[in-house]
């Protein structure tokens, strides 16, 4: 925590689980055995352990949308989002700010609570070196009779009560003057034997990081007491009849004394208010309905997961507060390449300002911020959209690997061509809005930015690859022909188990899915082999077959032998002469091949091989 947003942030998250868990603790306060009722703390340390929002994920609510929309209102900055790296605070960095000074404040009053917790341990400790040493057979016969470890102990003048302290080299202190009960000193052996003061410690930390919250320090006393009653339930355990009733009397007798906790110690006595709820669990001891072992393992399952894994939000609030709504928006954080072109394409088919701030870097926050209501993020790019209806809501063509990110072009297909062009009603000849995108990893958050601006494209459709966009291209000469290989891949969203062109069908939701896997959709790499005549026009009438062998560019280099020839007669009305389509197949971002390989034939002659070398000049990425 570097800033008084992320300690809002951890803060908050912790008081939501905090206020969960004492709810639950109080419907099932007659339900679970002391030990229980400690071990659910347990949930609460993990969560106040581990960084608020980590992996975009939230515990309960998304409390960084409401942090966000606090500072960024408070502030007037949009372009960072607090995240949060160790759930512990940082030295104080820019001082200048209101928010700078408040997170100094903090940052100061919580040192000074660390370091008087540890100055009240070090002077206790030297007081006890000064201490005279205890008579150490009671201590010793105690311990035998339980089958315990004992520990050196000492004598204090003025005492009440024993305590032990400290963990590396724990004492046993015992009152002077006055004779201490065997149960209180079994109590405190078995704090010593569980190093009951470790979870002490770690109470007494997370109170001076969190001081500022009263509800954790609420649960903080309450887990104190938790512990006490837990070791009473192991005093209990190890007594019987009226030694039981002997134990409740003495911590009725200690109802009134006062209670002072150093870090580091464990006492009988934590108050007297404390002191009436360790009763009622005295009063409960094995009174507990049957069957609550494997109740308290589920409660505790059910408690762990949601508090540990969060939740991660899907959709943006829809609310009117414009701030409100980019806070949610910038918090939904898209955690793949796919979510975040999701949420790209998504933000240009419904214009929302909200959709892009998901997907965009943190350098163009502000200017999204600063749109006024109604105003397009579009810009000139939103003329393309006017009046437009869209048979689908996008495609994905050609999606690859380049660098840390990914690229493609994301294509938006009208259901009719925009004003002042024409469409022939065929699938070749349908009109395709086409943009290139990039997508990239930036602080833990998948965001995209695109390359270029819309483009409005007529589409060129042919055995499945669509040559009215850009596509990977390999070509090499043979003769007075020019053998072209094209390649795409592409994907869109199953409609209904249909994805073909013919009829209007329900359009999938135009809502973002920042999780999208591409896998999950209908996907396929298509090629296309052309041939084109560059000799000269007299010579076309001694060509009438030629053929083509070579492998897909997904199948292994063992297949190439069993391929099949695709030969074909010459119309030259054609050009370029179409040899042959392929589609279909899973497709990866992989890197493409550095060639082909390929055979040739003309007029039913021998193959003559040859070799397709990548065209750097066509398609939208290098090769």
């Amino acid at each position: 925590m570097g800033d008084i947003w992320c300690f809002l942030l951890q803060t908050l998250t912790a008081s939501g689980a905090a206020a969960l868990l004492l709810a639950l603790k109080a419907l099932l306060r007659d339900k679970l055995s002391p030990r229980w009722q400690f071990a659910v703390w347990g949930v609460l340390a993990a969560v106040l352990l581990f960084p608020a929002g980590l992996g975009g994920r939230y515990v309960l609510f998304p409390w960084p949308a409401l942090v966000e929309a606090l500072r960024s209102a408070c502030t007037g900055a949009f372009d960072t989002i607090p995240a949060i790296s160790v759930p512990v605070p940082l030295l104080p960095g820019d001082l200048q700010t209101i928010p700078g000074f408040l997170y100094l404040l903090y940052w100061c009053v919580g040192v000074v609570l660390f370091v008087q917790g540890i100055a009240d341990y070090v002077r206790l400790r030297l007081a006890l070196r000064k201490a005279n040493p205890a008579a150490s057979r009671q201590v010793q016969a105690v311990a035998e009779r339980y089958h315990l470890k004992a520990c050196p102990a000492v004598e204090i003048p003025g005492l009440t009560t024993a305590f032990v302290c400290g963990m590396r080299k724990p004492v046993l202190v015992l009152p002077a003057g006055r004779p201490t009960d065997d149960k209180v000193i079994l109590h405190e052996l078995l704090h010593l034997k569980y190093r009951d003061a470790v979870w002490g410690i770690l109470i007494c930390v997370l109170r001076c990081i969190h001081w500022c919250n009263p509800l954790l320090w609420y649960c903080a006393g309450r887990a104190r007491n938790d512990l006490e009653s837990l070791c009473d339930q192991r005093v209990l355990e190890r007594l019987e009849g009226e030694e039981r009733r002997e134990y409740g009397r003495i911590l009725l007798n200690m109802a009134d004394e006062k209670y002072g906790c150093v870090p580091g110690t464990s006492s009988i006595a934590n108050g007297g208010k404390n002191i009436g709820r360790r009763i009622e669990a005295i009063a409960r001891f094995r009174l507990y309905p049957q069957g609550m072992g494997l109740v308290s393992w589920c409660v505790a399952i059910i408690l762990l997961v949601p508090l540990l894994t969060g939740m991660k939000p899907q959709t943006v609030w829809e609310t009117q507060e414009p701030h409100l709504q980019l806070a949610s928006a910038r918090t939904t954080y898209c955690s793949t390449a796919a979510g975040a072109i999701d949420a790209y394409a998504k933000s240009v088919l419904t214009g929302k300002t909200a959709y892009r701030a998901m997907c965009a870097p943190l350098s163009e926050q502000n200017a999204l911020a600063a749109l006024e209501p109604g105003e397009s993020w579009l810009g000139e790019d939103g003329r393309w959209l006017e009046n437009v209806n869209f048979y689908e809501p996008y495609q994905i063509w050609n999606y690859a690997q380049s660098g840390d990110g990914y690229e493609c072009l994301v294509a938006f297909i009208p259901a009719k061509p925009p004003a002042g062009y024409e469409w022939d009603g065929t699938t070749s000849g349908r009109w395709l809005l086409v943009q290139h995108v990039r997508a990239d990893l930036e602080q833990g958050r998948w965001v995209v930015q695109p390359m270029g601006s819309l483009e409005l494209v007529h589409g060129d459709q042919r055995d499945g690859v669509n040559l009215g966009l850009p596509a990977w291209q390999y070509t090499g000469d043979c003769g007075d022909f020019r053998v072209i290989f094209y390649y795409q891949n592409r994907a869109d969203q199953q409609r209904n188990g249909d994805v073909g062109w013919s009829g209007l069908q329900p359009v999938p939701s135009t809502v973002p899915e920042p999780d999208l896997l591409y896998e999950n959709w209908n996907h396929q790499t298509v090629t296309m082999v052309a041939a084109e005549y560059i000799g000269a026009p007299e010579d076309q009438a001694k060509y009438e077959t030629i053929g083509i062998a070579m492998p897909p560019i997904w199948d292994t280099e063992e297949d190439y032998a069993d391929l099949n020839w695709t030969t074909r007669e010459v119309y030259w009305d054609e050009s370029p002469i179409f040899l042959y389509g392929e589609g279909g197949g899973m497709w990866e971002p992989d890197e493409l091949p550095d060639h082909l390989e390929a055979e040739f034939c003309i007029n039913g002659g021998d193959p003559i091989p040859m070799k397709l070398l990548p065209v750097k000049e066509v398609g939208p990425y290098d090769f």
